[in-house]
């Protein structure tokens, strides 16, 4: 009996997932939409899913194999979901037609307190908090700043000289421990070098690195917001405790305290201070409580570890196989200390114009993310191949494959850091940390902890880098770009 009845839920299972994807297919069909036909109920999610590709990688083969169309259907479980590759059409999406276009396309419950932050809202409570947190990443603030960022530098540079033992192998998990102990000081205040080993290093390493349950977690909220709802999923439950815990603490401590540090939690008390935050336009309000407060930290922190990581690990990879180029960066870097008796200033980073190229180009070859996601809130129109995209359509739009596609940058697998001298850029197709509105709200931030680092790291070291057997791959994550099979070592410089 119990065979029959389990055979029997297998059968409509698996006719719903027939008639699910013959609708998909028809519904981008009837609107003039090629789609993508592997897998047409589920998409590349399941090639994701069932692979061992990171997804960006999965949508890398679907932007080549449809390379002249602008868009591509894909399958789903409920809302439709389109893969947009055309520039003109994202920056339709992600400017001229904002608006229609505002929602992130990730769905996050009223409960999960953490994800409540920045980055997963949308609607009115987004831009109010964003309004409010944007005033954090002016050039006054990031000058005032620049100490928590230069001293994080430093203390990562001895930290290398203590343990010689670390500048050859695992370089990746060293910028990740120097990424975490920069940020915990930026947001919490903490003195950098007790944070190398401590529980927010372990608490992030949790949250972001990838398991077969967060992989799962992430297709059902890319497939169906009403499964992801119904089943009250959350996605930082188990660090939920300890940063709201952390960031009370914290905010209790420094109430009391008048020093003036200039870091994200000083921001948080100004705000809590100022009462409601309220956007003009439409009176939405929005309590700053501590819980409000600590998922907006908690943002910070977390999306500044592993993109920013990758963001530094990219063009030090590059220069490790360009010593030319490296000569290049450390000639204006000594050239730049001894202009500014041996320290660094916020000043003295801005004039580090050809440094800049390098991070530019390494991001472009080596994007933090892969790609980026909206969701419509209104009926809308692409205007390249006048593609009509209905209300709750879920949306993907490339970055790492415009960063390699020939059209708009030559030789596009050349590191070439002087095709950003020569104004060969457009903003359309280079967006290492987003574009539009939702641009990476600590974007000027995290370039400015890059350049920082690179800058004291090349100061005090050379860099080797080394590709192992198989050649370079890429670890499977959900949105990021990140290289594996290789590694950089450091070689102390002869000053």
């Amino acid at each position: 009996m119990l065979a029959t009845i389990i055979l029997a839920v297998a059968i409509v299972v698996l006719i719903l997932t027939y008639l699910r994807g013959r609708y998909n297919e028809n519904y981008w069909r009837k609107r003039g939409t090629v789609f993508y036909k592997r897998n047409k109920t589920f998409g590349p999610l399941l090639e994701f899913m069932t692979g061992e590709r990171p997804l960006f990688q999965v949508f890398n083969e679907l932007y080549w194999r449809y390379e002249n169309e602008p868009v591509v259907g894909m399958g789903s479980l409920d809302s439709p979901v389109l893969y947009v590759k055309d520039p003109t059409n994202i920056q339709f999406i992600t400017q001229t037609n904002f608006q229609n276009f505002s929602h992130r396309g990730i769905t996050v419950l009223e409960e999960d307190y953490l994800a409540n932050n920045v980055l997963f809202l949308h609607g009115p409570k987004w831009k109010v908090i964003r309004q409010k947190l944007t005033p954090i990443f002016t050039t006054t603030k990031l000058k005032n700043m620049f100490y928590i960022i230069d001293k994080s530098a430093q203390d990562f540079v001895e930290h290398l000289k203590q343990h010689p033992e670390k500048l050859k192998g695992d370089t990746y998990e060293h910028l990740s421990h120097f990424c975490t102990a920069a940020l915990a000081a930026a947001v919490f205040g903490i003195t950098t070098k007790s944070t190398f080993d401590s529980p927010f290093r372990e608490m992030a390493r949790q949250a972001l690195t990838p398991t077969l349950f967060s992989n799962i977690r992430f297709a059902i909220n890319s497939v169906s917001d009403k499964l992801f709802a119904a089943l009250r999923l959350k996605f930082f439950k188990d660090q939920e405790g300890f940063f709201i815990g952390a960031i009370k603490e914290v905010l209790k401590q420094r109430r009391t305290d008048s020093t003036v540090r200039h870091d994200f939690i000083d921001l948080c008390i100004d705000l809590q201070k100022s009462g409601p935050m309220v956007d003009n336009e439409s009176g939405y309000s929005v309590e700053p409580t501590d819980e409000v407060m600590a998922a907006q930290a908690f943002f910070f922190f977390l999306a500044g570890i592993d993109p920013t990581t990758a963001g530094m690990f990219g063009p030090l990879y590059e220069l490790g196989r360009h010593p030319e180029i490296q000569k290049r960066v450390q000639d204006e870097v000594d050239a730049i200390f001894e202009k500014y008796g041996g320290k660094l200033t916020y000043d003295a980073v801005l004039e580090l114009k050809f440094t800049e190229c390098v991070l530019n180009e390494g991001l472009r070859l080596h994007p933090p993310i892969g790609f980026n996601t909206r969701q419509c809130v209104e009926d809308s129109v692409l205007p390249v191949g006048n593609v009509p995209v209905e209300k709750g359509t879920k949306i993907f739009m490339p970055f790492y494959e415009l960063h390699h596609d020939p059209k708009y940058f030559p030789e596009p697998d050349r590191f070439d850091p002087d095709r950003f001298a020569r104004g060969e850029v457009s903003d359309m197709t280079y967006m290492p940390f987003g574009i539009g509105k939702r641009l990476c709200i600590g974007a000027r931030y995290a370039r400015m902890q890059i350049l920082t680092a690179i800058a004291h790291i090349l100061r005090n070291y050379t860099l080797v880098t080394h590709i192992k057997e198989g050649g370079v791959r890429y670890r499977k994550e959900q949105f990021q770009v990140r290289l594996d099979n290789c590694d950089i070592e450091l070689v102390p410089r002869q000053l």
